[in-house]
C-alpha cells in the first residue's frame, strides 16, 4: 500500500468522504490530509461532521467540496469545479501556498483561505457544545475529530510565557546565589580599600607644610555595604523597604 492509499484508508476509517481524491491532493501539495479533509468538513459538512458534501453553496457563488468561490477564481466557473478530485486538488493548491505565505502559520493560512485576511475570525460556527469558533479555530476542531481527538482546541492566552521562560517565583540557582554573594563580598572590598586610601591621603594633606594651619577636613563618611541573601532581602537591619528585593512575586 502506498503512502495515498494509507492517507486515504485512514481518512474513509474516520469518516471523510472523498478520501482518496483529498489523500492525492493532500500529497501533492505536501499537506497533512487530515487537514485538507477538515477543510472539506468545514466547507460543506458541519459542526460534528467529518465528510464534505459535492455541491453549491453560498447563495450559487461556492462550488465544489471546498467552496471554490467564483467571485474570485475563474477556475470556479470551469466543469472542473464540480469534480471533487479537482476541487480538491485546487483547494490543496491555494492552502499550500497561503501556508508558505505566512511562514507555516497555519491558523493564519486558514483564515486566508476563508476571508482573505490572515488576522480575520471569518465565518463563525456554532458547535453542538455551544462554543462558537472562527474559521481557522473550527477546521482546525474537525482536524483534531478527524484524527481522532474529541477535544476542542484551546484558545491561546495572550499572557502565555515565552518558551523556556523560568517559571515565576522558581527558587534561586544555588550557583547565581553564590556568584552574588562573591560579587558582593567583592565590591565591599573595593570599596573599604577606597576609603583607606582616602584617609591615608587626608592625613599626609595635613602634615604637609602651609596646610597644618587650615581647619580640620570633615570626617568622611562612608554608607554602610550591605549584601542581598537568597531571599532576596537585605543584610542590613536599618533597611527600608525601599531597599528589598521583591523576590517574592507579591507585588
Amino acid at each position: 500500500m502506498n503512502a495515498v492509499s494509507a492517507d486515504s484508508a485512514a481518512l474513509a476509517s474516520r469518516g471523510v468522504a472523498y478520501a482518496s481524491e483529498i489523500a492525492g491532493a493532500a500529497r501533492r501539495h505536501g499537506l497533512d490530509p487530515r487537514l485538507l479533509a477538515a477543510v472539506a468538513a468545514q466547507e460543506t459538512g458541519g459542526p460534528g461532521a467529518n465528510a464534505g458534501s459535492n455541491i453549491t453553496g453560498d447563495g450559487g457563488h461556492g462550488h465544489g467540496v471546498f467552496q471554490i468561490d467564483d467571485r474570485w477564481h475563474a477556475f470556479a466557473k470551469t466543469p472542473g469545479a464540480a469534480d471533487p478530485a479537482k476541487n480538491a486538488d485546487y483547494a490543496a493548491g491555494m492552502l499550500s501556498g497561503l501556508i508558505s505565505r505566512y511562514g507555516g502559520d497555519v491558523h493564519a493560512a486558514l483564515s486566508a483561505y476563508n476571508a482573505g485576511s490572515p488576522n480575520a475570525t471569518g465565518t463563525t460556527t456554532r458547535w453542538g457544545d455551544g462554543q462558537v469558533l472562527g474559521y481557522a479555530d473550527s477546521v482546525l476542531r474537525h482536524e483534531q475529530r478527524i484524527a481522532g481527538s474529541s477535544a476542542a482546541p484551546a484558545a491561546a492566552s495572550p499572557f502565555a510565557p515565552a518558551p523556556n521562560a523560568p517559571a515565576q517565583n522558581a527558587p534561586a540557582n544555588p550557583a547565581d546565589v553564590e556568584a552574588c554573594r562573591a560579587d558582593s563580598a567583592s565590591l565591599s572590598q573595593s570599596v573599604n580599600a577606597l576609603a583607606s586610601q582616602a584617609i591615608a591621603l587626608a592625613q599626609l594633606a595635613l602634615e604637609m607644610p602651609g596646610l597644618a594651619s587650615q581647619p580640620s577636613l570633615p570626617a568622611l563618611s562612608l554608607p554602610q555595604i550591605s549584601t542581598v541573601d537568597a531571599t532576596g532581602h537585605s543584610s542590613d537591619p536599618q533597611a527600608t523597604d525601599a531597599s528589598i528585593v521583591d523576590n517574592e512575586g507579591d507585588d
